[in-house]
């Protein structure tokens, strides 16, 4: 099994004229994107919670999150974002991923396009009353 690594640009908003390009390694096992707690600071990103995770090795720990504004290939989206302390990766997790649109291909261990479904409210049949 083969790691998967991308550059995303990570910004405070949408707008925002501060940007930093990172490299990740993404993590489809992973909820939230972990980007180091310097450069959130820098982009003016301020932590509104604390929550608790699990390191591989099965020790608690507690990060300050916020949200971040998310780019690649053209697309982005706002998502939850952990503070990364000192040893901690960044780590592009799926809600990120879910936000500006891509998923990870296993097979091919690259980001694809997610399809994008809606379902009409016309189609109700077999759904009794």
């Amino acid at each position: 099994m083969g790691l998967t690594h991308v550059k995303v640009k990570v910004r405070k908003d949408r707008k925002a004229k501060r940007v930093e390009a990172l490299e990740f390694l993404v993590d489809s096992g992973a909820v939230y994107s972990v980007v180091p707690r310097g450069i959130l600071d820098r982009l003016g990103v301020e932590p509104y919670e604390k929550e608790s995770f699990f390191l591989a090795d099965g020790t608690e720990v507690t990060r300050d999150v916020g949200d971040a504004y998310f780019a690649y290939r053209g697309r982005g989206g706002y998502s939850k974002v952990v503070f990364g302390e000192e040893g901690d990766c960044n780590l592009l997790g799926v809600t990120t991923l879910e936000a500006f649109g891509f998923i990870l291909d296993p097979l091919r261990r690259e980001l694809r396009p997610m399809p994008m479904v809606l379902m009409p409210t016309t189609v109700r049949r077999g759904i009794q009353e």
